[in-house]
Formats: C-alpha cells, structure tokens, sequence
C-alpha cells in the first residue's frame, strides 16, 4: 500500500534519530562478552541506589494509574529550587518536553534556531511539527550567541540552546548569555537545556534558572537521565512562568510520567552521596581521558560534560567494535572523523585507552 501521498512532505523528508548501538546488540554481532558502553553520556555508577529502592518498594502497585500531576515529586522539586510547584512540569524525559513546547509554540512554516552542532532532536521535532530550522555555525566548538541572535527572522518562535552542548561539551558563560538575551525580543522562546549542568566546574556559568524575571518567554529544561543515572525510566521537568506551564499542560499526555518514574525521582532528589560521588568520578575522568588523549596525540573539544568529542579518524567507531568497545560516531553532527567518548568507571576509561592506542599503533604499521 503507498500511503507517500497521506503523508506530509515534512515527515516524509525527516531522518529518523539514530540512538548509540546498544552492548546487546554488539555482543550477538560480534560475540563478545566483556563489552562496555560509552556512548551515551549514562551515568557508569549506575542508577541511584535510593531510586532503585523506591522502585522495588513501588511494584506491587503496578496495576495503579500513575499520578498525573506528579504531585509529590513536583512539591520537592519546588522546595529544592525555591520556586513555586506552579512553574514546574514533568516530562517523559527532556524530550517529551521538548516535543511538547515545539507543539505549543511553533506553527507550520515558521522557525526555530540553533547551534550547528546543537542536539539533534530539536531539529527533528520542529520539523515533525512543519517547522523550518535556521541553523548558525558555531565559532569553533562552541555557540555563536551573537550570530543566533541576528539569525532571528520576524517568524522565529523559538531558540534552542543546550548549555553544556551535546555533542561538543563547551558552554557560554554569563556575559555571552547575558548579551544574548538583551538581543533577543521577549517575544521569542528561549529553551534552555541544562541536561549536562550538574558536571559543571566553571563560575561563569549561567544558572538559566536565576533569569526567569517573567518578563520573557524563558524555559529551562532539566533531567535525571545524566547525574542521577535514570536514563532507563525517563522522567525530566521544566521550569517556566505559570502561564507558560498552563499552555504545555493542554497538550501534555494524561499520566504522561509512569509511576516507577516519578517515585525514583523523587529519591533520587536527595541522594546527595550518589550524586557527589558521580561527579567526583566524572572529575577524574575527564583529567585521565585528557591526560591520555594528550599523550596519544589525539584532538578533542574542550569540555565540561560527562563526555568528550574527539577527533579519533574516520571508521574508527567500527573498527573498535570487535574490541567490544562503543564509541559514538558524530559525522551526523557535522563531525566527520570524530567521536563522543563518554566517561566510564576507571577501569572503562583504561579499556578504551587501550583500545585507542592500539587502534593507532595498527594504522600506523599499515
């Protein structure tokens, strides 16, 4: 059956995102059994421990309906932030709340800006919805905010910033942002999406949270995919004005949030140890990888993330696939030849070490 002609030219063109290989899908390929994952910035201590606890002690209420509202889990996020639950909305993950705001603020034909390098799924929502992207080069590895704030047109809805920036792990600081947001008219969306914030160790980054005035369309986007290590059940919240909020909650799915979701969350809020103790391995992550891409001779992104972009040649993902080893290829984020490389344990970041430099010990023999 052709149904090409009941499908809008707008979808029939979207590429499909295409998620990291999964260590399943690689060990039936290759027969490996020792393989290790760092290509998807997880968190590689695992989930919190507490939310692993709230989750065992919430199954016997599975046949139950979620909270819709997520009540509990927004009343601390309230207390933690200082803000009212009334700015807060709960999402399937950061991407559910993206598709939410594109489908809320965007209508067909007009447009959205971002970075060249940014992450791609704002592209692909805002296309999905019949949006148009207007895409700014980046100045080297890092966002032009002052280019994106001249790329405006009169029918720009939205602007999308990830600060840190997946894949590249740079950021703007406080006066770039502070410039940036006396350029852009109130008028016009700004999302901020800070699903990398908690691994940043730099003073002249901007808490987005510390400039909503309710005098712009500001929204800032959060996840416990990343330091919380929750990435399996999905759950992230936004900030916004309450009107804001009122307008996304029309569209939101009923019981959009699963309840196994909403009470890891919740523990994993206050798991203070988990948290300092993922950040501290990310810490010394980074130094090693640095440290050993250095001595490798290989370039990468300066980085405030949990991972880093490297310039490993081309193929070299594939080639260290029958090591066992996942890496994320970036020629689909304009990258040809590099790679993401996230921070593992230790003893993941030594195996890739290893696997790098034999990698560059064979193609220098060839």
């Amino acid at each position: 059956m052709d149904i090409s002609k009941l499908v809008p030219e707008w979808i029939r063109t979207l590429t499909p995102y295409q998620p990291g290989k999964p260590i399943e899908e690689l060990e039936r390929e290759y027969g490996v059994h020792d393989s290790i994952k760092i290509a998807s910035n997880e968190n590689p201590l695992g989930p919190s421990p507490r939310a692993v606890a709230a989750i065992t002690a919430a199954l016997p209420e599975l046949h139950r309906y979620p909270d819709g509202d997520a009540f509990y889990l927004k009343r601390r996020l309230a207390e933690k932030l200082g803000i009212d639950r009334s700015r807060l909305i709960i999402g399937n993950g950061s991407n559910e709340l993206i598709e939410m705001i594109v489908r809320t603020f965007l209508r067909v034909g007009e447009a959205i800006v971002v970075g060249e390098h940014a992450f791609a799924i704002y592209h692909l929502v805002a296309q999905a919805a019949g949006g148009r992207t207007i895409t700014v080069p980046h100045k080297g590895f890092k966002f032009d905010l002052a280019a994106m704030a001249r790329a405006l047109t009169p029918d720009t809805r939205l602007v999308f910033l990830d600060n840190p920036n997946n894949p590249t792990g740079t950021i703007y600081t406080r006066s770039e942002w502070e410039a940036f947001l006396r350029s852009v008219p109130t008028d016009v969306g700004i999302v901020v999406d800070d699903a990398y914030l908690e691994f940043v160790e730099d003073p002249e980054y901007p808490n987005s949270l510390a400039y909503h005035d309710g005098n712009r369309l500001l929204i800032t986007l959060r996840t416990f995919s990343k330091i919380c290590g929750l990435a399996g059940v999905r759950v992230g919240y936004g900030v916004s004005a309450p009107e804001v909020i009122d307008a996304l909650n029309r569209i939101r799915q009923p019981f959009n949030v699963n309840s196994l979701a909403q009470v890891a969350a919740l523990a994993a809020l206050d798991d203070a140890e988990h948290i300092r103790r993922t950040q501290d391995n990310n810490r010394q992550g980074l130094a090693y990888l640095r440290r050993e891409l250095d001595r490798l001779g290989l370039e990468y992104a300066p980085s405030w993330a949990n991972f880093l972009l490297v310039k490993v040649g081309v193929g070299a993902y594939q080639r260290l696939l029958p090591a066992g080893v996942i890496i994320r290829p970036m020629e689909g984020y304009g990258f040809p030849g590099y790679a993401r490389v996230s921070v593992g344990t230790p003893a993941e970041n030594e195996r890739c070490i290893a696997a790098l430099e034999k990698l560059l010990k064979q193609k220098a023999d060839s």
